[in-house]
């Protein structure tokens, strides 16, 4: 079939027979709920916005096996232009939607399984990798959203996943049969598996033998029998029920996370990409971490470019937008935003072709890229609360300026520039609120920390992939030392 419109990418989510469990009661339809709705719209971009012509080189490619063209996070990467594509991409729907699409986890997971597959074959001589094409071209067919899933609970961080008292806080293989395997088990943090028709599942951390049944990679459809997920509570979340769209901030767009529960989930041979070959799980991790921590650098720039824009507005609303300090408090924020720009295209640009024949990017500058992520959001949006003033977080509620009677009130006395009506003035007030505190914050800044692994694992990978022992022998050549 031809790119999916938006509009057929909602009625196909429809169709899904998901288990989805919100405020202690389980939600019929997640495609109306109005708390999941903006999460929704924020993947159907992905689709509007490939149907657009001027966007054609960023958000689609030609597929290498088919010939036909296919939504970029359906795509492997043939090339570092398609790296940076991957990057100018997603700062694009950053800016669109200013809330987390949902659908780079998977089209990470889409390239870290491709080349990992192809090693295990060639050392095991398995059919992992065929498999794998085989799901991967039929997602390109039917223009699927898929979901990447990594994150175990993990229990005790001290121990490895087979001496948890509890086997099941990493998922793992708890049956093999002859037409496949029963996994059980949950994955925490999931961006985008509510919104999504496939999910890719990978295991969370490099394993040792004795935790084979833990190293499992496979592709299930989200509405899987023995699947269901609990929706994270984020901040704000329930003003989206109150019917005062200016409250939420950004009423189209939004995020949602969720703790999927397998519950003896049967997956298929043709389904598997791993299945207890341990020594590859630190290799997959490795790779789809550099491929996620690579799209730090344009999603969360995107959403950055608004928020700087909405700080902008909100210096002139409030009458001081000519100001030194103002000013310069602005270009910081466009400096570090940028700054995380030019890291994801760096490590696009310094890409390297695998034996499989994929793209992987330079490893240590998108780790860099992703330990800038969790230091340079932070100064962004704490410089936009700077500008914006306190009112940010005391304005009155929408139903409070409509009211007939202390309406008048809010409006006079929460004006700023005269020429700027108070409505407006706490619109752009609100949007910087959900961007710095509520819903797109899990999105923006809390996620700036965490997603892609915290700063420590960068800092280990920064370490590995640095290369200290050439730098101490540049040194020592320079120094004319000899040992």
């Amino acid at each position: 079939m031809a790119l999916m419109t938006g509009e057929q990418y909602v009625e196909s989510m429809r169709k899904l027979n998901m288990q989805v469990y919100m405020f202690g009661k389980k939600i019929e339809c997640p495609v109306d709920d109005p708390i999941l709705r903006p999460s929704l719209n924020s993947v159907k971009m992905t689709y509007d916005l490939a149907q657009l012509p001027e966007y054609q080189d960023l958000m689609t490619a030609v597929s290498p096996y088919t010939g036909k063209r296919v939504n970029r996070f359906t795509h492997i990467h043939q090339s570092t232009q398609d790296l940076m594509n991957k990057v100018k991409m997603q700062r694009l729907l950053g800016q669109k939607t200013a809330a987390c699409f949902q659908r780079c986890v998977g089209m990470d997971a889409f390239n870290a399984v491709f080349s990992t597959t192809y090693d295990i074959d060639k050392k095991y001589g398995t059919t992992y990798h065929e498999n794998f094409k085989k799901f991967l071209l039929n997602v390109q067919e039917l223009d699927y959203t898929v979901d990447g899933a990594m994150t175990d609970p993990k229990g005790d961080r001290g121990l490895a996943p087979h001496a948890q008292a509890d086997p099941d806080l990493f998922l793992h293989v708890v049956e093999r049969r002859p037409d496949g395997i029963v996994v059980r088990g949950a994955k925490a943090h999931q961006t985008g598996f509510i919104n999504s028709h496939e999910v890719i599942v990978m295991p969370t951390m490099a394993m040792g033998e004795d935790d084979k049944d833990y190293a499992v990679a496979f592709s299930c459809p989200t509405d899987a029998e023995g699947i269901f997920m609990i929706v994270g509570r984020q901040s704000c979340d329930t003003r989206k029920l109150e019917g005062a769209e200016m409250d939420t901030g950004n009423p189209t767009f939004g995020g949602m996370e969720a703790l999927v529960i397998f519950d003896d989930v049967f997956i298929p041979n043709d389904r598997i990409y791993l299945n207890g070959e341990f020594e590859f799980a630190g290799v997959l991790v490795e790779r789809f971490a550099g491929y996620h921590r690579q799209s730090y650098g344009g999603c969360k720039v995107g959403v950055g470019d608004v928020l700087i824009g909405a700080a902008a507005v909100a210096a002139d609303y409030n009458g001081c937008p000519k100001v030194s300090h103002i000013k310069d408090k602005i270009i910081e924020m466009q400096h570090l935003n940028e700054t995380l720009f030019a890291c994801g295209i760096a490590c696009s640009a310094l890409g390297t072709k695998t034996e499989s024949g994929n793209y992987l990017i330079d490893l240590l500058l998108a780790n860099v890229c992703k330990q800038n992520v969790t230091r340079f959001p932070y100064e962004i949006v704490r410089l936009a609360e700077d500008i914006a003033g306190g009112l940010m977080v005391t304005a009155p509620s929408e139903k409070d300026l409509r009211d007939p009677k202390i309406g008048p009130y809010v409006d006079k006395y929460l004006r700023g520039v005269a020429s700027v009506s108070t409505e407006n003035r706490l619109k752009i007030l609100r949007l910087i609120e959900n961007l710095s505190l509520g819903t797109a914050a899990v999105g923006y800044r809390t996620e700036s920390m965490h997603g892609a692994g915290s700063p420590q694992a960068q800092r280990i990978m920064i370490s590995r992939q640095g290369n200290l022992r050439m730098k101490k022998a540049l040194a020592k050549e320079i120094a004319h030392i000899k040992e």
